[in-house]
C-alpha cells in the first residue's frame, strides 16, 4: 500500500503525542512538521526522524505531496488552521475540542462540506472496548426506548498546572475557552451523544466552580481564570435527557462512571478516574420478573472481533480510524458532527452559567462568536 503523507501543525505535548501514535501505523509517513518554535520543531523532526521543518503552517500547506494534516493547536486557533488546511486540499485531524466556540466549529464543518475534505476530531472515548459493546447492545435493541444519560468525569486534584501536571495554557480562557468541561468533558459528552443516536439539543442548563485552594504563586503564574469543575443539564428532543459532572478537582473519593438508561435495561459505564482502576462495563435487566445484573469480558469481545472483521484494527483508537479512512478500508465516523453537537453543549453550560438560567439551543448558537480569520 502507497504510504499517505501528513504533515503535523503544533509539535507541543499533544502533538508529539500524535507523532508517537503514528510511528506504529502502517502505511502513515509523516512528511513534515510545523511549529512557532522552528528550534522546537526542528528538535522533534531530528527525534522522529522527519524530513521537512516549517514555521508558518501556511508554506507547509502548499506541498502538493500532503494528502492530510493534522492539527494539535490550542483550542482557540484550532479553526483557523483547519479552514486553511481544507482550502488548500487537504484533510484534516483536528485535536479536541472541535475549536474554542460553537461558530468556530460550525465554520470548521461547513468548510468540510464545500471542500469535500473529511474532518476528523479526536475523540478517543469512541474506540474504547466499553462503548463498542455499548453500542453493540444498545443496535440490537436490547436497552429498548432510551430515555437518560449520564456523562461524569473526575479527577481528585488534576488542574492543569496548579496541581503539578501540563501547561498552564490549559487553564486560561485565552488559549482554551473553558476548563474541566473543555479538557475531559468533551470526551464523555461526545460518547453519549455517540450511543444516544445523536438526538438534537433542546435545551441546556448549567453551574462552573472554581472553589478548592490552589497554590497562590501557581494561581498568579497561570492566570487561572476557567473552570475546575462543571455541572450541566441537557434536554434533548424525543424526552431524552443527560446530566453531566466533569470536574479536574473535587474533594471526593470517586465519582461513578456514565451510564445509559432504557425502557428495557440500562447500562453502566467504567468510572474515568486518575485515583481508581477503571470498573467493568455492566448491563442490567428484568427477564421472567427477575433483576440481572451482567458483565462481560471486554477483552475477549475484542479479540474476537479482530479475528473475524478483517478491519477491526480501524476501530482501536482515533488515529488508526483516521489513517484507514484515508487509505480508503473504511467509512469515517461522524466524529466531526459528534465534536461540533459536544461544543453546543459545552458552550451552552458556560451560556447557563453566566446568564443564570436555562438556555435554548438556538441561544447558544446565535450567542456564540466567530474568531477564525481574526488576529488571537
Amino acid at each position: 500500500m502507497e504510504s499517505i503523507r501528513i504533515g503535523i501543525i503544533g509539535v507541543g505535548l499533544i502533538g508529539k503525542h500524535h507523532i508517537q501514535q503514528y510511528s506504529s501505523i502502517e502505511g502513515v509517513e509523516i512528511a513534515a512538521v510545523c511549529d512557532v518554535n522552528e528550534q522546537e520543531a526542528r528538535r522533534v523532526a531530528e527525534q522522529y526522524k522527519i524530513p521537512s521543518v516549517y514555521s508558518d503552517y501556511r508554506e507547509m500547506l502548499k506541498r502538493g505531496d500532503l494528502i492530510a494534516v493534522d492539527v494539535c493547536l490550542h483550542n482557540n486557533l484550532h479553526a483557523e488552521a483547519t479552514i486553511a488546511a481544507m482550502q488548500a486540499g487537504k484533510h484534516v485531524y483536528c485535536e479536541k475540542p472541535i475549536a474554542g466556540t460553537y461558530r468556530d466549529g460550525l465554520a470548521m464543518v461547513d468548510m468540510a462540506r464545500e471542500s469535500g475534505k473529511m474532518l476528523h476530531i479526536q475523540l478517543g472515548t469512541l474506540y474504547r472496548n466499553e462503548t463498542k459493546a455499548a453500542k453493540t447492545l444498545i443496535d440490537a435493541g436490547r436497552l429498548g426506548k432510551l430515555y437518560h444519560a449520564r456523562s461524569t468525569g473526575f479527577r481528585r486534584r488534576g488542574r492543569p498546572f496548579v496541581d503539578g501536571y501540563g501547561s498552564k495554557f490549559f487553564t486560561r480562557k485565552e488559549f482554551a475557552s473553558g476548563g474541566a468541561i473543555l479538557d475531559m468533558g468533551v470526551y464523555h459528552i461526545a460518547q453519549m451523544l455517540y450511543l444516544l443516536g445523536m438526538p438534537e439539543v433542546k435545551r441546556i442548563s448549567g453551574r462552573l466552580y472554581q472553589e478548592m485552594d490552589m497554590d497562590s504563586k501557581r494561581r498568579e503564574e497561570s492566570a487561572f481564570d476557567v473552570e475546575e469543575s462543571g455541572m450541566g443539564f441537557v434536554r434533548f428532543e424525543g424526552g431524552i435527557s443527560m446530566d453531566i459532572i466533569e470536574t479536574w478537582s473535587l474533594h471526593l473519593d470517586g465519582i461513578e462512571g456514565g451510564s445509559i438508561v432504557g425502557s428495557q435495561g440500562g447500562i453502566r459505564l467504567p468510572a474515568y478516574s486518575d485515583i481508581q482502576p477503571k470498573s467493568a462495563l455492566s448491563y442490567h435487566t428484568t427477564i421472567c420478573d427477575m433483576d440481572f445484573d451482567s458483565t462481560l469480558d471486554l477483552n475477549d469481545m475484542s479479540e474476537r472481533r479482530h479475528r473475524l472483521n478483517p478491519d477491526e484494527d480501524a476501530y482501536d483508537s482515533s488515529s488508526k480510524h483516521w489513517a484507514a479512512a484515508l487509505q480508503g478500508r473504511v467509512e469515517l465516523l461522524p466524529t466531526a458532527e459528534i465534536a461540533l453537537k459536544t461544543m453546543l453543549i459545552s458552550e451552552g453550560i458556560y451560556l447557563s452559567d453566566r446568564l443564570d438560567r436555562e438556555v435554548t439551543a438556538e441561544e447558544v448558537a446565535e450567542q456564540s462568536h466567530l474568531t477564525a480569520g481574526k488576529e488571537n
